[in-house]
């Protein structure tokens, strides 16, 4: 079976509103910040795709993967990032549900 790029958008899109669900509807941190690394993943499966099938010159084709080394080294900050932030909210409040993150409330 030969790929095509529409096969590469259908998985994209399936990835990205199944991270779009778990972030709207996930009460705990921790999961929230492994749907929003779904949501990135899924614009790097379309990224890859598309750089590889389009119609260019192989130096041309490299863009789109270097997009998405950009996007995984972002991406690997802001975990790092939020989870601190997340153990610290857990050890000063007992919870990492998001719906008793407050504190910024008067």
């Amino acid at each position: 079976m030969d790929l095509e790029l529409i096969h590469f958008q259908i998985l994209g899109a399936l990835l990205f509103s199944i991270g779009l669900y778990g972030v709207l509807a996930r009460r705990s941190a921790v999961l929230v910040l492994i749907s929003i690394e779904l949501l990135l993943n899924a614009v790097n499966i379309n990224l890859i795709g598309l750089a590889a099938l389009v119609d260019r010159p192989p130096d041309e084709r490299v863009f789109g993967q270097i997009l998405a080394i950009f996007i995984i080294t972002i991406a690997a900050a802001e975990i790092g990032l939020a989870l601190a932030i997340v153990l610290r909210i857990f050890r000063n409040r007992g919870t990492a549900n998001t719906d008793e993150m407050d504190l910024m409330k008067w």
